[in-house]
């Protein structure tokens, strides 16, 4: 087992970390409340935006979080290929273009939190239903989704920053053969690394072992693993499942046999490719989706 982790943790997934979305974005800081820019480059940490603005009525939001180890990111079959797919199904979708290597924990963290902000911010402006914002991620994506799935607040209200002032807990998370821990047996070592460094501790990764984290506060999550991936171990899913239902926290997981990792929206599978409707059933379910 212990062999296995280690290459394992030879798996970076890296991607370029600049991208175009061609969707309008900004800055998550500075012009975190500036008029956002059509198509353009930007290096993280940004906004790329896909709101739904011909919605009579607000509608729910998801802040997509790519996979790529802490080291890149998956920016197509991660990131704009499901900002559309989410616009499909009449939700908003804001890809978080958050810091990756050479930053570290909890650089990456912040990014998202600040997504989620801004989002809740905007939400007038965007069509978007200030209550029924989550987080999807996948992979690496997935660690940092249940990161700020277990490490939140509820925004500082005296702030005279309107960004400031939002909460940033999710509303609900969605978890994509997600790691969950940095360490062996099961966990991704190489993503520990690049999020804390050659030198990170033991001590640190093993207070990001999130399924270690998860109270009766976690939002509702939705997983989605495979048995077949070599690159992410499936166990990283379960063990955060179980957290989640021993907190009595709302939780639906689906653990495919076969299946690669990254195999994204699982297009031309067959089996892999029934996750999408599943989850937008448990967003119905969950009177997200209405």
């Amino acid at each position: 087992m212990m062999l296995l982790s280690m290459m394992m943790s030879t798996l970076i997934f890296s991607a370029p970390q600049t991208f175009n979305s061609g969707a309008p974005s900004l800055s998550l800081y500075e012009e975190a409340l500036a008029p956002a820019v059509a198509g353009r480059d930007m290096e993280a940490p940004a906004l790329h935006l896909f709101p739904l603005q011909e919605s009579k009525n607000p509608v729910p939001a998801v802040v997509v979080c790519p996979g790529g180890g802490y080291g890149g990111l998956a920016t197509s079959h991660e990131g704009m290929e499901i900002a559309r797919w989410l616009n499909g199904q009449g939700i908003a979708a804001f890809i978080c273009q958050y810091r990756v290597d050479p930053y570290r924990h909890p650089i990456p963290l912040e990014d998202a939190q600040q997504a989620l902000r801004v989002v809740r911010a905007r939400a007038e402006e965007w069509n978007v239903d200030p209550e029924r914002v989550g987080i999807l991620g996948f992979s690496a994506g997935g660690h940092l989704v249940s990161t700020v799935s277990t490490h939140f607040d509820s925004g500082d209200p005296a702030s005279e920053d309107i960004v400031k002032r939002q909460s940033s807990r999710p509303d609900f998370s969605v978890l994509i053969y997600p790691v969950i821990s940095l360490l062996p047996p099961f966990g991704h070592v190489g993503s520990g690394k690049n999020l804390l460094g050659e030198d990170g501790s033991p001590e640190l990764a093993e207070s990001l072992q999130n399924d270690r984290n998860v109270t009766a506060d976690t939002p509702p999550s939705f997983l989605v693993a495979s048995t077949a991936d070599t690159g992410v171990s499936a166990e990283n899913s379960l063990v955060y499942y179980l957290a989640l239902h021993r907190a009595g926290v709302p939780a639906e997981m689906h653990v495919y046999e076969p299946g690669p990792h990254g195999f994204g929206l699982g297009k031309n599978d067959p089996v892999l490719s029934t996750w999408p409707d599943l989850c937008i059933q448990w967003l119905r379910t969950r009177g997200i989706l209405k």
